[in-house]
């Protein structure tokens, strides 16, 4: 299966799916467990019989759904025909899905030699390095990728900074509410690709999109 890439992702105008690193994502609104646990069952139903299956979080009022081709590594035509399949039960079921809220974290290391450090990340996470990347992951997909960055040695410099991947859209609500409390917006050179902002401390993150990349 041929992977897709974000700008292709757009054109299947899935609506309240977002395309973050490696899948697409949505949240469903339930309102109660009950109706949360008949639309799980109902999207565990349809995966079975498309061979397709996502990750779902089960909460009190919500219900999160990760789609992703695991061998192809992205995003393929099986996750979009099961996006709008998921799309149908929701619909069916009088609720509603929506990505303004969906959003999904990295970690960065920034190290004059982060090559030398790479293998204690691995180590204490007991993440995995995927054939061809350099990227720490988590085989269960559960806690956030680690990627590292070379920088300077000079002192004194942030290690850590978060990656925050979320629909484009909402990347200027984002902004405009960091800055109302109280941070700052250190670049949009690379916009739409990143985002740079600064807490009141100076501390910096990453707000990231698709758009703009090859993937």
């Amino acid at each position: 299966m041929t992977v897709l890439n974000g700008r292709q992702i757009a054109e299947e105008k899935l609506d309240g799916w977002v395309y973050v690193p490696g899948g697409l994502q949505t949240r469903i609104r339930t309102g109660d467990f009950a109706t949360g646990l008949k639309i799980v069952n109902a999207i565990g139903e349809v995966a079975e019989r498309m061979n397709h299956h996502p990750d779902l979080t089960l909460r009190y009022t919500e219900v999160d759904v990760r789609l992703t081709s695991h061998d192809a590594r992205g995003v393929t035509q099986r996750d979009i025909r099961l996006a709008r399949a998921v799309s149908s039960i929701v619909s069916g079921a009088g609720v509603r899905m929506e990505s303004a809220s969906v959003s999904r974290l990295e970690w960065a290391l920034d190290s004059p030699a982060y090559t030398s450090v790479r293998p204690f990340w691995a180590a204490i996470m007991a993440m995995e390095t995927p054939e061809g990347q350099e990227d720490l992951v988590d085989p269960a997909d559960v806690h956030p990728a680690i990627w590292f960055q070379e920088s300077g040695s000079e002192e004194p410099r942030q290690r850590w900074h978060p990656d925050i991947w979320l629909e484009p859209a909402q990347v200027q609500p984002r902004i405009d509410a960091a800055v109302a409390a109280g941070g700052t917006l250190v670049s949009d050179a690379e916009a739409p690709a990143f985002w740079v902002l600064a807490d009141p401390e100076g501390n910096r993150v990453c707000l990231c999109t698709w758009q703009d990349r090859q993937g």
